[in-house]
């Protein structure tokens, strides 16, 4: 397949010999895995708060604003560790940025578990916001730039299904340490507590990991870019892709683009305004509210707050089903395709959601049960179709040379508007019930549908030096406008 480069002409034809069986397949699937921890902690540690807050806010004497803050402190932690970790993996490298933030995470809990007061808390959600962002940021790129881009969908959205798969664990963990020891004063100590054996995990295993092949490239170390993908490939298909990588990294440097200068071509604008749309669409979901105050949002529908408790693993179960189903789907079907139709059953379930909250009103037996029903599939339907579409698309659609930097600066914006609905979700829905936020919810669907359909370009079936230079000649935008033979 012929494709532009980045002075307007037509790169050569380089066909990458074929993916084999054998033991670098298991060594990558073994990195994914340790790598993915991030993911892990990034779920369990957003999605503890949503059974340890009211324990929490009994101990620490907390008003609903300050619930508000200790939930947020995280999320806009968040927004400054993508960025910041966004950058530094770029300088730094991905493998020791992500060893640093598992020191992070690890510190960011016990300050959490031993909080005496609520400004010590508000501290400790911050260390882990700047944890959970970086690792939001940097894991998904370190996927992406070691899977081959014939399995590069399902190996990157491997660290969503281990967000979903932590959330699901949080809320488990919840769910019978609330039910046993809900009595025990200082119960949401040991909530938070667990989160300290996975960030160990993950430093542990990190130090035996590499580092991307396509990062070393970039800081001119091509032998040892090599030596990474001879663990993760065939030695003929590791051959082939140093060649490829390192061809267009001379290009690069050749052109003298860093990521500033970058930012004055229009493509490269227009590709990160996309990145940017992409998150905060997905934020505006509304999907982290329900894995943040699921329990609220059951006990306004009408559950008792123990019953509560147990039917909030009802979203965390399906969201582990969506996610596997989803990750079969980055390699099936293309990935604009994958989000036209996850807006649009959000949507319905958003405005569904509304509908029986209106039908049904409180006391009706049936009321709880029937919004519990939509949420779940809300949920599903987020998860199967947009969440690792959205993850997975941020990885890829950056060059090289921007990418830690550009997916930064999404990430960020994404972390801005989960931080944002996280700190007034509470009083929206106190000012509008359910029904007023989930129609707010659909409003935001449709205009996110638009977006999708008019702006986000088609990353499926490529290799991501075939995907930069299309990026940037700004060709991405009217010659794939589906997936060809990649070269």
């Amino acid at each position: 397949m012929a494709t532009t480069n980045p002075h307007g002409g037509t790169a050569q034809q380089i066909q990458l010999p074929p993916l084999t069986d054998g033991p670098h397949r298991r060594r990558l699937g073994l990195i994914a895995l340790v790598a993915t921890f991030g993911g892990l902690l990034f779920g369990y540690d957003t999605g503890v708060i949503n059974g340890a807050l009211n324990p929490m806010s009994a101990d620490l004497g907390l008003t609903p604003l300050t619930e508000g803050v200790v939930t947020s402190s995280l999320l806009f932690g968040a927004a400054v560790g993508a960025l910041a970790g966004g950058r530094l993996s770029d300088g730094w490298g991905r493998r020791k940025t992500i060893l640093l933030l598992a020191v992070t995470f690890f510190a960011g809990t016990l300050v959490c578990v031993f909080a005496p007061t609520f400004g010590v808390m508000v501290v400790g959600r911050s260390l882990l916001g700047l944890a959970v962002g970086g690792a939001s940021t940097v894991v998904p790129v370190f996927l992406a730039e070691l899977a081959p881009y014939e399995i590069r969908g399902s190996i990157a959205g491997r660290n969503e299904l281990m967000i979903v798969i932590g959330q699901l664990a949080a809320f488990v963990v919840n769910a019978i340490i609330g039910n046993v020891w809900g009595e025990v004063n200082g119960v949401w100590r040991i909530m938070l507590s667990v989160a300290a054996l996975p960030a160990i995990a993950l430093f542990v295993g990190m130090l035996r990991m590499p580092e991307s092949p396509r990062w070393l490239i970039s800081k001119g170390r091509a032998a040892d870019a090599l030596e990474v993908l001879s663990l993760v490939r065939s030695p003929e298909r590791a051959q082939a892709e140093m060649d490829d990588v390192k061809h267009l990294a001379e290009e690069e440097e050749a052109a003298h683009q860093t990521r500033w200068s970058a930012l004055s071509d229009k493509w490269i604008v227009r590709i990160l305004l996309v990145g940017v749309g992409l998150g905060i669409a997905q934020q505006l979901t509304g999907i982290n509210s329900i894995m943040y105050y699921g329990q609220t949002v059951l006990i306004e529908a009408g559950f008792q707050s123990s019953a509560a408790l147990i039917a909030n693993i009802a979203p965390g179960v399906i969201a582990v089903v969506g996610g596997v189903i989803g990750l079969w789907l980055m390699q099936k079907i293309n990935r604009r395709t994958t989000l036209l139709l996850g807006f649009s059953l959000t949507t319905i379930c958003h405005f569904l959601v509304g509908i029986a909250s209106i039908a049904l009103p409180v006391g009706n037996p049936a009321r709880p049960f029937v919004i519990l029903l939509l949420v779940v599939a809300f949920v599903g339907s987020m998860q199967t179709f947009l969440n690792i579409a959205v993850w997975v698309m941020l990885s890829e659609i950056f060059p090289l040379h921007v990418r830690g930097f550009a997916i930064g600066v999404s990430v960020f914006c994404l972390w801005i508007a989960n931080a944002l609905l996280g700190l007034f979700f509470p009083s929206l829905v106190a000012a509008v019930g359910i029904t007023g936020t989930f129609f707010l919810f659909g409003i935001v669907g449709i205009v996110a549908l638009i977006f999708v359909y008019t702006q986000v370009p088609e990353t499926r079936g490529r290799t991501l030096e075939a995907l930069e230079e299309d990026v940037t000649t700004g060709a991405i935008y009217t010659v794939h406008k589906t997936p060809t033979t990649a070269r």
